[in-house]
């Protein structure tokens, strides 16, 4: 990433970290999640200038989140996230991608969530939003396309609910909406615009509270 991306994304989580509650104060919540990717695009150039953005199948994703919430609305999170064979194509298709094409995320996100239900809140809703890495990796077999790793900014928005058996144990379901930037000379202020690069991921996970 450029020294503005980078600028960028620690003032970024510099604010969500800012948001955070307190040590003191917080549950902190480990999730373990296992997902998959739905939609979107994946954005792959070809030697030949062409694109089959909508034909690789969006596989199996996991990872983990730790989010600190205290009593109130607002908390925070780290989240992480790996897509092995993200570009995958369907048998037949022509396109046979190597092992090693994946995709990496890496963000730090603001949760606001009202805590609800007996004991304390036992049940969480929430919405989630932030910024961090897109990494992408791309090898292809038959090398028609471009071999590439890009390491890029990008964001995540999306929303789910967090419900807990007990003090300590829960689950967490999500849906994430994730978008990769790109550089762009028109937007002289953050010199960022939207690549055609996205995906959803749907999660489930199990919450440790601590």
């Amino acid at each position: 990433m450029s020294v503005r991306k980078c600028l960028i994304t620690i003032g970024v989580i510099a604010i969500i970290s800012a948001a955070t509650p307190r040590i003191a104060s917080a549950d902190w919540i480990l999730t373990p999640f296992l997902g998959v990717n739905f939609g979107g695009s994946a954005d792959v150039s070809g030697n030949g200038g062409t694109a089959l953005s909508n034909k690789f199948e969006h596989k199996i994703d996991y990872g983990v989140s730790l989010a600190g919430m205290g009593k109130g609305v607002i908390g925070g999170e780290i989240d992480f996230g790996y897509s092995p064979n993200f570009f995958a194509t369907t048998p037949g298709s022509g396109f046979q991608f190597t092992n090693a094409s994946n995709v990496t995320t890496l963000t730090g996100n603001l949760i606001i969530g009202a805590p609800a239900g007996r004991h304390g809140g036992s049940v969480r809703p929430y919405v989630v939003g932030g910024v961090g890495l897109v990494r992408t990796k791309v090898q292809d077999a038959a090398e028609f396309f471009d071999v590439s790793t890009k390491n890029d900014f990008g964001f995540d928005v999306g929303g789910g609910v967090m419900g807990f058996f007990n003090q300590n144990v829960g689950l967490r379901g999500d849906v994430r909406y994730f978008r990769r930037f790109q550089g762009s000379s028109s937007d002289s202020l953050t010199g960022l615009a939207l690549s055609g690069f996205h995906f959803w991921r749907g999660s489930i996970g199990l919450s440790l509270k601590f």
